[in-house]
C-alpha cells in the first residue's frame, strides 16, 4: 500500500513538472503564432528566438507586490487562484500519454476529468464575487453562464464515443481506436467538442469573462503577482487538457506508426493547440447574446441529432 502511494506521488510530481513546462512553452508558442499572423517576429532578444523570454517575465511577476485590496472577501479572494490551479492539475492524473505514461487509470476516467474541470467555473465565480469590483463580478457571472451552457454540448458530443468504445476509461477509449480513430465516423461530434471546448477554456471568440475592452480583464482584474500567474497558468494548462482529451476521444490517442506513442500523442495535441491559437487571432469576439444563442440554438440540437443518429446506426448494425 505504501509503495503504491509512493509511486502515485512520484508520478504526480512528474505530471506537475510536465504541465508547468508545457504551460511555459504554450505561452511562448502563442506569442510566436500571434506575431507571425500579424507579420511580426515576436520575442527575439532573450534566448534563441525569445525562448527565455517567459523566464524573464515570470521573474518579473514574482518580484511584483502581491496586493490584496482592503474591501475584498479576503479568504475567498486568496482561495480562488488556488482552486483554479488545483483543478487544472487534477485532470492530468488520469490522462494517458502512452500505454505506460499515466498516473492512474480509472474506470470512470472521463467522468473524473469533467468533474474536476467543472471546478474552474467555481474558482472564477469566487474570484469575481470576492473582488468587490463590478467588472470582476460581471466576468464571474459570464463565466458561470458560459461554462455551464457549453458543458452540455461537450458532454453530449462525447456520448457517441462512449457508446462506440463501451468504456469510460481513457485508456480503454484509446485502445478501442486501434483500427481507426473515431474522428472518421464522428466528425460532427469532434467539431462540436472542439468548438464547445474553446468556450470552456474562455478562448477567443468566446473570451467574454475577460473581455479586456469591456471588463478590463474581468474576473482577475484585482489580482497581481503570483495570484495572477496562477490564473494565467491555469488557462494554458486547461487548453492543453481539452486538446489532449480531444486527441484521446477522437484522434486515437497515442496510436500511430514508427514514432514512439508519447510523440504521437504530443504531435496530435499540439496540432489542436495550434488550431485554438489560430482561431484566437482570426475570429472577432462574440457578443454575450450571440455566444449563448450559438450554444443553445445550434450546438446543442446538432449534438443531440448526432447522438440520435449514432444510436440508430448502432442498433441497425446489430
Amino acid at each position: 500500500m505504501l509503495l503504491d502511494l509512493l509511486i502515485i506521488l512520484i508520478k504526480s510530481a512528474v505530471a506537475l513538472a510536465f504541465i508547468s513546462l508545457t504551460a511555459m512553452f504554450l505561452v511562448w508558442m502563442e506569442r510566436k503564432v500571434s506575431a507571425h499572423f500579424q507579420m511580426r517576429y515576436g520575442p527575439m532578444r532573450v534566448g534563441w528566438h525569445g525562448s527565455l523570454q517567459l523566464g524573464a517575465d515570470a521573474l518579473k511577476l514574482l518580484m511584483k507586490e502581491d496586493i490584496i485590496p482592503k474591501l475584498v472577501d479576503r479568504w475567498v479572494f486568496i482561495a480562488a487562484p488556488v482552486v483554479v490551479f488545483v483543478a487544472a492539475f487534477l485532470a492530468y492524473l488520469v490522462i494517458p500519454f502512452s500505454p505506460v505514461l499515466y498516473v492512474k487509470d480509472l474506470n470512470i476516467g472521463l467522468l473524473y476529468v469533467f468533474g474536476v474541470s467543472s471546478l474552474t467555473a467555481l474558482s472564477i465565480m469566487m474570484a469575481g464575487w470576492s473582488s468587490n469590483n463590478k467588472y470582476a463580478l460581471l466576468g464571474g457571472f459570464r463565466s458561470v453562464a458560459q461554462i455551464i451552457s457549453y458543458e452540455i454540448p461537450i458532454l453530449i458530443s462525447v456520448l457517441p464515443v462512449i457508446m462506440l468504445s463501451g468504456s469510460f476509461s481513457l485508456i480503454g477509449i484509446t485502445e478501442a481506436q486501434r483500427a481507426f480513430p473515431y474522428i472518421l465516423i464522428q466528425p460532427v461530434a469532434f467539431f462540436i467538442y472542439l468548438i464547445a471546448a474553446t468556450a470552456e477554456v474562455n478562448r477567443t471568440p468566446f473570451d467574454l469573462p475577460e473581455a479586456e475592452s469591456e471588463l478590463v480583464a474581468g474576473y482577475n482584474v484585482e489580482y497581481s503577482g503570483m495570484k495572477f500567474v496562477m490564473f494565467f497558468f491555469a488557462e494554458y494548462v486547461n487548453m492543453f487538457t481539452v486538446c489532449a482529451l480531444a486527441t484521446i476521444l477522437f484522434l486515437g490517442g497515442w496510436q500511430g506508426p514508427i514514432l514512439p506513442p508519447f510523440v504521437w500523442f504530443l504531435i496530435k495535441t499540439y496540432v489542436l493547440l495550434f488550431v485554438l491559437m489560430w482561431w484566437r487571432w482570426t475570429f472577432p469576439r462574440l457578443r454575450i447574446d450571440q455566444m449563448m444563442s450559438f450554444c443553445w440554438k445550434l450546438l446543442l440540437p446538432l449534438a443531440l441529432a448526432n447522438l440520435l443518429v449514432t444510436g440508430l446506426v448502432m442498433v441497425l448494425i446489430k
